[in-house]
């Protein structure tokens, strides 16, 4: 019995010098060690989380693709901000901007004195080619300026003037709000001198007009040129990102960001506006066929 005893006496005796021993090195607690602290989050994880809101766009149609890009990309930074888009032409876009009804005007053509003097703010986004597009079945791939312009006031009617096939030709634009038609008149040297066949509301319509008719030109952004219709060289220059971007396809214009002078845009609209003013929005400029000057 006394040899239990004198045995359970030593065990316990160990223990307590055991864990006397233990309080010689700090102990780290769960909520001090490295792994189970809370990260710091980085200003732009903060921002994302603090900045909500809806920010409203109209105009340009054929910004319709840069804005997806846009829309996409910045809502994934920013998810509780809604960036609305409504094509309703550039000069829709311009006007609805000035009169307040919308936080950003967008416009595919540089804005006039006129609009400036009334505070339109010109932001450019990216540089577009207006493409001169015409059916695939046409054997015409190559026109100088001066007869493009020919072909749009009437003095050439007929693709054979051209070296093409013996048929009229079939002129489409775009209607009088259109910044598309105002840029292509306007480097074309046609303003107010065009005798259009069809003249339709948006790119698309254009597009899928010449696409349908053998005997049709237009003109189209770009970034909105598919496989159903070709578009011609330029004075010998081929569209391209790569031509708009040195210059040396001719016809070619700015896609802007409209803002009215003195009026503060939402926290969420200056950051949308910043953002893609901003080299961090190039490549979304580059995945919609265009070209960023922000580069």
């Amino acid at each position: 019995m006394k040899k239990i005893l004198a045995c359970l006496l030593a065990v316990m005796m160990l223990g307590g010098l055991t864990a006397c021993g233990g309080n010689d090195e700090p102990q780290q607690s769960a909520a001090n060690s490295p792994e189970a602290s809370t990260p710091v989050e980085s200003p732009d994880e903060s921002q994302a989380a603090a900045l909500s809101g809806t920010v409203n766009t109209d105009g340009s149609t054929s910004m319709a693709d840069v804005m997806a890009a846009f829309q996409e990309s910045f809502g994934d930074m920013y998810p509780d901000v809604t960036v609305n888009y409504s094509g309703t032409g550039s000069g829709s876009g311009i006007t609805n901007v000035l009169a307040g009804t919308v936080d950003i005007g967008l416009s595919s053509r540089a804005l006039t004195d006129e609009e400036k003097a009334e505070g339109a703010v010109e932001n450019i986004v990216a540089l577009d080619g207006v493409a001169i597009v015409v059916n695939p079945e046409n054997t015409v791939t190559n026109l100088t300026i001066e007869q493009i312009a020919q072909i749009y006031t009437g003095e050439i009617t007929n693709w054979s003037e051209l070296g093409g096939a013996d048929a009229p030709i079939a002129v489409i634009g775009r209607d009088a709000a259109s910044g598309t038609r105002g840029a292509f008149e306007e480097i074309v040297g046609v303003e107010d001198a065009c005798v259009y066949t069809n003249e339709y509301e948006s790119t698309g319509e254009v597009i899928g007009s010449v696409a349908g008719n053998p005997n049709a030109i237009g003109y189209a952004s770009l970034s909105a040129v598919d496989d159903t219709v070709t578009a011609v060289q330029v004075n010998g220059v081929a569209p391209s990102e790569a031509t708009v971007a040195d210059g040396t396809y001719e016809i070619q214009r700015p896609f802007v960001m409209v803002t009215k002078e003195g009026t503060e845009l939402s926290e969420a609209a200056q950051a949308f506006l910043d953002w893609a003013m901003s080299a961090d929005a190039a490549d979304e400029v580059v995945a919609a066929g265009c070209v960023s000057p922000n580069a």
